[in-house]
């Protein structure tokens, strides 16, 4: 009977809004999740009978059910916060972790460092990247990022890179090492490193020999040199500094170069010095050192070494890199975010916990670095907020209601019409 089949009607109606008015309801109490994406309920009609069978037409449906819960995938706002490892994705990807049914992916980036150095999410599931080598550099080799040893070993001074200019106008001057202040023409000092991280200072003394000739001198105080005597000057390294006519450097030569420091340290620590890159050395020699006619004066020096050094600080960059800086000055790069790529981010399965997983429909996972193939960029010190839209879910929990109170009201009138029905025989 047709009034019967009404309310089967009016019942699959109301089945509907409730399962529809569900999927807002969830949408509301996840407005303020960090990574989530909202959802959209997509309705479908029943299967419909034909009052002329195969040849089709003059249909009557039979109802309404959800068809479908759309994941909405768009970009969620993004707040700055004050931690270090909060981390934003700004695109496309997701971050993976190891989940306990495997791996999972999540769009939120709130994670900490827990005690055994493993970068963590709140549930305490390790966050996936790409390690660096002992170089620090960033390999393809995918695993949790650990901090690792919170220490680095001291690095022994390899070399020593110079600028600075000599004044031409000076006068030959003969050098004495028992006064080496008195007799160089000019003179500055260097820090530099033993094997063992030992810092020393080591002063260097130039004499004008002739024209565009100049001898160097590397002389360290006793008290740090192997048999030294502390309060007098012994010699390290020596060489020579040859300038064309217009102040070029043309040419660097060695004559010793044996750093032999006590306290433990190698004997016959090779320090090599670099004035810049000479005219023999195939430079131009404009970016070497100078020999003009102005006062002689360092213009700047480096050098490679460093005494060890103890984890001070931690910080991701927006390219998605982690990096520890030491209390040596020194910084090292440790992992670089992992970033997951999907071909149908709405085909994921939603397992709680702000996860998802790989399914069919999704497809695998492509892991890799932060901007690479499409894939978004990594904030730090970022959130991504819940892309739920408080103003559109209260507009869409009103139609679910309006259209609630339209079924219930087609099973109202399918009653009142039965009970016509029923009082006949009376």
């Amino acid at each position: 009977m047709g009034i019967l089949r009404s309310f089967n009607i009016g019942v699959s109606g109301l089945s509907a809004m409730g399962q529809g008015l569900s999927v807002i309801s969830d949408n509301i109490s996840n407005a303020s999740t960090f990574g989530y994406k909202s959802s959209r309920a997509e309705f479908q009609d029943v299967l419909a009978s034909s009052l002329k069978g195969i040849d089709g037409g003059d249909q009557l449906g039979a109802g309404v059910k959800l068809g479908h819960v759309k994941a909405i995938m768009t970009q969620g706002d993004v707040a700055r916060t004050e931690s270090i490892t909060d981390l934003a994705i700004n695109g496309n990807g997701f971050l993976r972790v190891e989940a306990p049914f495997g791996y999972g992916y999540t769009r939120d980036g709130s994670m900490n460092f827990d005690k055994e150095g493993f970068l963590v999410n709140g549930d305490g599931y390790k966050v996936q990247g790409f390690m660096a080598s002992e170089e620090g550099e960033i390999t393809n080799q995918v695993g949790p990022i650990k901090l690792g040893n919170t220490t680095i070993p001291a690095e022994a001074t390899t070399k020593i890179d110079l600028s600075m200019n000599l004044d031409s106008r000076v006068k030959v001057k003969q050098f004495n090492p028992a006064e080496p202040e008195d007799t160089s023409n000019f003179s500055h000092s260097v820090t530099v490193y033993d094997n063992v991280g030992t810092a020393r200072l080591v002063t260097l003394y130039y004499n004008k020999t002739a024209n565009n000739n100049w001898d160097y001198r590397v002389m360290a105080d006793g008290k740090d040199a192997n048999g030294g005597q502390a309060g007098t000057m012994v010699e390290m390294a020596a060489g020579k500094l040859v300038f064309n006519d217009k102040g070029v450097l043309q040419e660097e030569q060695v004559n010793s170069n044996s750093f032999n420091f006590n306290q433990g340290a190698a004997p016959n620590q090779q320090i090599k010095l670099s004035w810049g890159e000479s005219i023999s050395e195939g430079g131009t020699g404009l970016d070497a050192t100078t020999q003009y006619g102005s006062d002689s004066a360092i213009a700047r020096h480096t050098q490679d070494g460093a005494t060890a050094g103890t984890l001070g600080s931690l910080s991701f960059n927006d390219d998605g890199i982690l990096t520890a800086v030491y209390d040596n000055g020194e910084s090292r790069q440790i992992a670089s975010i992992a970033i997951a790529k999907f071909e149908n981010n709405e085909g994921l399965f939603k397992v709680g916990k702000n996860l998802f997983k790989e399914s069919r429909k999704s497809g695998q996972a492509a892991m890799g670095k932060p901007g690479e193939s499409g894939r978004g960029e990594v904030l730090s010190k970022s959130i991504e907020l819940s892309n739920v839209d408080i103003a559109t879910e209260f507009v869409e929990l009103m139609k679910a209601q309006r259209n609630f109170s339209a079924n219930a009201k087609t099973l109202q009138t399918s009653d009142e019409m039965l009970q016509e029905v029923l009082s006949i025989k009376r």
